[in-house]
């Protein structure tokens, strides 16, 4: 398990990588203005994408992060 501050500078980069530094830093500024429930928001996150592509990319993560 990695600790808090590998896993928050890994978040940033990949946010930044994904979405530029700028949209990064919007998301994470509208991710804690507003008050929501993360466990609703959580279940509707992957609600378009279907269990075999799930599963598959899940197995494909814990390969690539299996040591």
């Amino acid at each position: 398990m990695r600790s808090d501050a590998v896993l928050k500078d890994e978040g940033m980069r990949i946010l930044s990588e994904q979405l530029g530094l700028v949209e990064a830093e919007r998301f994470i500024t509208l991710m804690r203005r507003e008050p929501f429930d993360y466990t609703q928001w959580r279940q509707g996150l992957y609600k378009d994408v279907p269990l075999n592509t799930f599963l598959r990319d899940a197995q494909a993560y814990r390969d690539r992060t299996a040591k």
